[in-house]
């Protein structure tokens, strides 16, 4: 039973605070320890290799950290009940948090840490599906599935590395489910914010409706992300996923997002989406071998869309659910560049011939600094009451 608004602490008041606020912190720390520890210096003791950690963390502590925040800020908008606080919600960011210290804690057995770190994602999908069934909200179903299949893919990477065996499929999986939870998300928020943007400053233009394009561009991620997994014809999978990103290219272009360029707010939103469809295309090529290696174009999906894209609705929401004006200030555009060089330098550094010291610990310096500027500049934000009530 969750406790009464007025019996709450403002942080755990609503989802989005505590989870945005901690995977902020956790990006902003996490990476320049990775890095650190590659140097060669003693750093914390992790059960995982260095690598194993490094994919791992992102993809399935820092990443499902900012996916929770948004899922219980904005299942309340979809369902009209009310959203988790209080005691409900501390247990549950308690349990991303074990996941966390269980994983560095290198004396305890393997088995023990995959069982802690794997009920999180697992209570997650538990209270996704709670919500939309109690709601009848039958048109949100695919946002349970997606994320009991994350919760899958969490379980599998453990099995994997408990068995001794490479850890790829699972990774696989789970970078295949976030593109379609970039694309499903991304691609409902975005236009609708932009929607409301030309109305409210009388432009003609409007974005397109969800159409056939929409779910062809949806679907090739599906049929490319299948047989990435299956491992089969790189040529046909890279193929699929250049196709995948051209029709991305061309959804993107029918939400007139150049004509918002004066809302940073709503802007990183589009640029997010932006890396994307690029990042499908560099991984296509990538595969076919052409252009970038295949680590680098993966941060194209995973610094660049995944960081713009956070950050964008980390930021947006945070205002906008605290009664603030939803307007982007210098240090959240700083924090908009800062997250764009990042990625910007981790994927085409070395392409462009800059050896891994001269570019990665820029890279790093950027991308981690812009979380580490969010939970700076957004944490009295997120910590304190909001406006209404101050």
């Amino acid at each position: 039973m969750n406790i009464l608004p007025h019996q709450v602490s403002p942080f755990w008041s609503y989802g989005f605070r505590p989870f945005f606020f901690s995977a902020a912190l956790f990006a902003g720390i996490a990476i320049p320890v990775w890095v650190w520890s590659l140097s060669g210096a003693e750093g914390v003791p992790m059960h995982y290799l260095l690598r194993e950690w490094h994919v791992h963390e992102m993809v399935f502590g820092f990443l499902s950290c900012v996916i929770t925040g948004f899922l219980l800020t904005a299942i309340p908008n979809w369902t009209d009940r009310p959203p988790m606080r209080g005691f409900p919600l501390m247990l549950l960011w308690a349990l991303w948090l074990a996941g966390r210290l269980a994983i560095t804690a290198s004396w305890l057995a393997p088995i023990v840490v995959a069982m802690i770190d794997a009920v999180f994602l697992i209570v997650v999908a538990g209270i996704v599906w709670r919500e939309l069934i109690g709601s009848n909200a039958w048109d949100r179903l695919p946002i349970g599935v997606l994320i009991s299949l994350y919760a899958g893919a969490n379980l599998l990477f453990h099995s994997l590395f408990l068995n001794g065996a490479a850890t790829d499929l699972a990774e696989r999986m789970a970078l295949t489910l976030i593109m379609v939870l970039l694309a499903m998300i991304g691609g409902k928020i975005t236009p609708g914010f932009t929607e409301d943007f030309l109305s409210d400053r009388g432009f003609t233009q409007q974005p397109a409706e969800f159409s056939a394009v929409d779910g062809l561009a949806i679907l090739f991620i599906g049929l490319a992300g299948i047989l990435w997994m299956s491992d089969v014809s790189p040529t046909v999978t890279g193929s699929l996923f250049v196709m995948a990103g051209l029709m991305h290219l061309v959804r993107m272009s029918r939400w007139y997002g150049w004509l918002t360029w004066s809302d940073p707010l709503l802007f990183i939103l589009h640029v997010g989406y932006g890396w994307l469809a690029l990042s499908f295309i560099i991984l296509g090529g990538a595969m076919q071998g052409v252009g970038l290696h295949q680590a680098d174009a993966l941060h194209a999906l995973t610094t660049g869309a995944v960081g713009a894209m956070t950050l964008g609705v980390m930021t947006r929401a945070s205002l906008g659910h605290t009664g603030r004006i939803k307007k982007a200030g210098g240090l959240t555009v700083l924090i908009y560049v800062l997250v764009n060089l990042g990625a910007i330098l981790r994927v085409f550094g070395s392409f462009v011939g800059f050896a891994d010291g001269q570019y990665l610990g820029l890279a790093v310096a950027c991308w981690s600094g812009a979380y580490l500027l969010f939970a700076l500049s957004y944490g009295h934000i997120l910590f304190g009451q909001n406006l209404s009530e101050e």
